[in-house]
């Protein structure tokens, strides 16, 4: 029997979140973890012009680790991680989308830019009731945050060519759940027309 599963009215001001846009993940001649993405970097920056045109606010988040405690287990997981150092070039956002001064970029330690953050609270602050996340990787960090999101009452959103993965099936799968139990996944143009 098919999940009745229904739209989300749009947001009355949303947040940009981009997940995880660092070289570390968007240059694989660097990084273990990286893909090629360059499709994914046009469409942020489709949207960060927008949402800067319209003033909204725009949260960058990387992953970095300065200690051996920080997620543990996570990174016994997925050794790969450990390459991604605090200061390094790696946990640096892509230059193609350099945030712009007042957005800020939150270090996280896990797959959700949720966990062990302040993201609800700038969100809660900000005024906004949705959120669209954009980033990396779809079947990772983005499906996490997007998860987060709703479990912290935001409408969410996800520009379906502004997320990417490393595994194109984990991705059309990711898509295909997300838009049945969490989210609305849209097309670009859908999204951009929301902010005018």
């Amino acid at each position: 029997m098919a999940l009745d599963s229904r739209s989300l009215s749009p947001a009355q001001r949303y947040a940009l979140v981009l997940v995880d846009l660092s070289v570390g993940f968007t240059d694989p001649t660097k990084s273990p973890l990286a893909s090629e993405c360059p499709a994914v970097i046009e469409a942020n920056s489709k949207l960060l012009e927008a949402f800067r045109q319209r003033g909204w606010p725009v949260i960058f988040t990387t992953v970095a680790y300065d200690d051996p405690s920080q997620a543990r287990v996570f990174r016994e997981k997925i050794p790969a991680l450990n390459v991604l150092a605090a200061g390094s070039e790696l946990v640096r956002i892509d230059p193609r989308l350099a945030p712009q001064e007042g957005e800020p970029v939150l270090v996280k330690f896990w797959a959700s830019a949720f966990f062990g953050t302040d993201l609800a609270l700038r969100l809660h602050d900000a005024g906004v009731d949705g959120v669209m996340v954009t980033g990396l990787t779809t079947s990772g960090c983005v499906r996490a945050t997007a998860l987060d999101a709703l479990q912290h009452e935001f409408r969410v959103l996800l520009p379906e060519q502004a997320v990417g993965d490393r595994d194109a099936q984990a991705h059309q799968a990711n898509l295909r759940d997300l838009q049945i139990k969490y989210a609305d996944v849209r097309d670009l143009e859908d999204c951009l027309a929301l902010l005018g």
